[in-house]
């Protein structure tokens, strides 16, 4: 049943505050016609027929505790691909994994990278596939790999890792045939990520607004790609002070290519195009 009412400037404002408070996703009055489009869907899923039925709804006990998970899932742009900016991948096998992927402590961890903004896990499982080329040539190279996003729905199809047949694309073609399996239903058009790499991928729900990231010991990597195009300049820069709190000294950040760490104050230095490395001093 389509909806009575076009959303108001003014709804639209009472409905982005929740979602900017709870997530620090900036939503501009430019983006009320993605917003309306996004928030249509959740109106049809919760049975509505008009957004101040909506609004009724968030504003009540029960929606704010319900609620806002799911409308933030809705509102949030979830762009992701296989070996996206592949220069970033070159540099990680190339650059990154012999010079600090051998000389890992005695702790048994292993190598561990963090896809923080990972989206629907082609990125994740992309890394993986990287780390497994490179443990085949060296003997006792562990790793495992946390993905982390604020929205649940993207993170269910990670843990899936079933995607369609057109997206594996990018995939190098040597690498398609080790790490993605055809759906035995050709008809379906659907690959799966292998087990061996799915088992080493773990994928949890992480809001970059809240205080305590909880992701347990410091990571060699992270890449944080395309993220914080989404968020106000004094938000990236505690984001991304927060990400260098969980990198291990000598560890690295991979950034988007249109995104810019240009005048914050951080224990980063640029090695090359997004992609920085953790010093001991402010460098930036």
């Amino acid at each position: 049943k389509a909806l009575a009412k076009a959303i108001t400037p003014n709804t639209a404002a009472f409905l982005v505050e929740p979602i900017q408070g709870e997530s620090g996703i900036k939503l501009p009055p430019a983006k009320k016609t993605m917003l309306e489009a996004r928030l249509r869907k959740r109106l049809r899923d919760l049975g509505m027929e008009s957004f101040k039925d909506y609004c009724e709804y968030v504003s009540s006990e029960s929606g704010k505790e319900c609620e806002l998970v799911p409308m933030v899932d809705v509102v949030t742009t979830n762009k992701t691909d296989f070996f996206r900016e592949p220069a970033h991948f070159e540099y990680l096998y190339g650059k990154v994994l012999p010079e600090i992927g051998k000389p890992l402590d005695s702790s048994g961890r292993g190598f561990r990278v963090w896809s923080a903004g990972c989206s629907s896990g082609k990125e994740v499982y992309s890394l993986a596939m990287v780390l497994t080329e490179f443990a085949r040539t060296e003997e006792g190279f562990s790793y495992s790999i946390l993905g982390t996003d604020i929205s649940t729905k993207v993170l269910d199809e990670a843990r899936r890792a079933v995607y369609r047949e057109e997206k594996a694309e990018p995939v190098p073609g040597p690498l398609k045939k080790k790490y993605l399996m055809r759906s035995r239903d050709r008809g379906h058009g659907l690959v799966r990520v292998v087990p061996n790499l799915r088992v080493s991928a773990c994928f949890r729900r992480l809001n970059f607004f809240d205080e305590d990231y909880g992701v347990g010991d410091p990571f060699h990597v992270i890449f944080c790609r395309n993220v914080m195009i989404y968020f106000h300049r004094a938000d990236q820069e505690t984001i991304i002070r927060r990400l260098c709190g969980h990198l291990v000294p000598g560890g690295y950040l991979f950034t988007g290519h249109s995104e810019t760490l240009h005048s914050m104050r951080l224990p980063l230095k640029l090695m090359a195009p997004s992609v920085y490395r953790k010093s001991d001093g402010l460098e930036m």
